[in-house]
């Protein structure tokens, strides 16, 4: 999130924070494709992190940015952590270990979308490359060990690092060292919310397998396929993971309110200052748990969204729904994610399809699921199929929405053409993961070094 947000408006009611998500809601004409994806900087000399500060640095980078874009630095503390576009279509954050993160404009189709991905790593790598700087585009940090991975002066980072010992032993490398790529997707109505977020979230351990690409730790081979997915299963299981009340036939977003309100929090902002809420949920803060503490110690709107960007699990519910599974990876990627979930989201004959085929999955295989895709990716099995067979049913389900869906380019191609990367992962069977470690016991002599020229950005 590239930056927090302010909002004075009293919170006074359990119905004031479902109405904030029912605002979400909007005719389909105005559904939009919100796409990020994370890298990780390094320098080509000797493929090192890349600090926050100096002369090569990421504030360099942030500066650089600033003055080619016109786009709106971020001020935290007196430093720079990010930009915005001033109408509000894009920005430009940090994660905590300096990957550096374009969160794209609300956009109509995956053309656009991809056409915004170029553009962003063509201007990067143009401040880049005199500062000797590159980027690497896969879901784990191969490399660097979490004391030589450097942080960002970003305050709720240090809120968020002081705290995730406490509820888990995976935080920090999640912070640290995981990349990813996301895609942020509307509805229409509560009933549509539900649907597809029900949809989402039994199909997101499968996102996971087809886009894992994190089996490196510390400059070896970490037994994984999806490191990152693994984090997340012991990063902070208060407000992670796959939400058993999705599963429930009238799950709407009071439920959601519901299980938000009594999640830990991270901090409320105060004319600018971050405090520390960690020991309070938000259910205790309008209480008034806070009172004594704060001076302004009363729940308000931006308190209420904040909160609700601290809050991880795999698929996330906004104003919008921000699908969470899958590792970064190589730029073909950062379009083939949003194609994958807009072809199975956005249209109704699809959407119909993927729920048919979810529609009686339980909480319990979809965990069993989310468990196994870290280390067997596609060989998973659920119900006794491999999810290599799986993915093809629901790939063919995806390339029949965007076929419906029927926005071409200039040359007349459909957005189906973004799910080639998945086609390819199919036909080999094999993901990127298990191509990056046969590389690595092939032709890179057992090094994790020559991921950085085959795989950056």
């Amino acid at each position: 999130m590239a930056r927090d947000t302010t909002d004075q408006t009293p919170v006074t009611s359990l119905a004031d924070l479902t109405e904030y998500l029912a605002e979400g809601n909007k005719p389909k004409d105005k559904f939009r494709i919100g796409t990020e994806h994370e890298k990780f900087a390094f320098f080509k000399a000797d493929n090192s992190p890349v600090p926050y500060s100096g002369d090569a640095s990421i504030s360099s980078l942030l500066n650089g940015m600033a003055q080619k874009s016109g786009w709106e630095p971020i001020i935290d503390a007196g430093n720079i952590i990010g930009l915005a576009e001033h109408s509000g279509q894009g920005a430009i954050s940090l994660e905590p270990g300096g990957q550096f993160e374009l969160s794209g404009a609300p956009l109509e189709n995956l053309h656009q979308t991809c056409k915004e991905s170029n553009r962003h790593l063509a201007d990067l790598r143009e401040i880049a490359e005199p500062l000797g700087i590159r980027f690497l585009g896969i879901g784990g940090s191969p490399k660097w060990t979490l004391a030589e991975t450097p942080r960002m002066p970003k305050s709720r980072y240090d809120i968020m690092s002081r705290y995730m010992p406490k509820v888990g032993t995976q935080g920090l490398d999640m912070m640290y060292r995981t990349c990813t790529i996301q895609v942020n997707l509307d509805f229409s109505s509560e009933e549509d919310m539900r649907r597809k977020m029900q949809v989402s979230l039994k199909l997101q351990p499968l996102s996971t397998a087809l886009f894992a690409s994190s089996p490196f730790t510390d400059g070896k081979p970490n037994g994984l396929l999806s490191w990152r997915g693994d984090i997340w299963r012991d990063t902070d299981n208060q407000r992670a993971g796959v939400l058993p009340a999705v599963f429930n036939a009238d799950f709407g977003f009071e439920d959601y309110v519901k299980w938000a309100l009594d999640v830990p929090m991270y901090f409320v902002v105060r004319d600018g200052k971050y405090h520390d809420c960690t020991h309070v949920t938000f259910r205790q803060f309008m209480n008034g748990a806070m009172k004594g503490e704060l001076a302004d110690w009363e729940p308000n709107m931006g308190d209420w969204t904040n909160h609700l960007s601290t809050l991880f699990p795999d698929v996330r519910l906004k104003r919008f729904l921000e699908m969470r599974g899958a590792d970064g990876g190589p730029w073909r990627r950062i379009c083939a994610l949003p194609a994958f979930w807009v072809g199975l989201l956005y249209d109704d004959a699809a959407l119909d399809a993927a729920e048919d085929l979810t529609r009686d999955w339980t909480y319990e295989e979809t965990l069993a699921m989310r468990n196994a895709v870290p280390v067997q990716g596609l060989s998973a099995t659920h119900r006794g199929t491999s999810l290599f067979d799986v993915a093809r049913e629901v790939l063919a389900i995806s390339r029949l929405g965007l076929k419906n869906r029927n926005r071409l380019n200039g040359d007349e191609v459909d957005e189906s053409i973004f799910l080639a990367p998945l086609d390819e992962v199919l036909a080999k069977k094999a993901t990127l993961a298990e191509d990056l470690l046969s590389l690595y016991n092939g032709r890179w002599n057992g090094s994790v070094e020559p991921v950085f020229t085959d795989y950056q950005y």
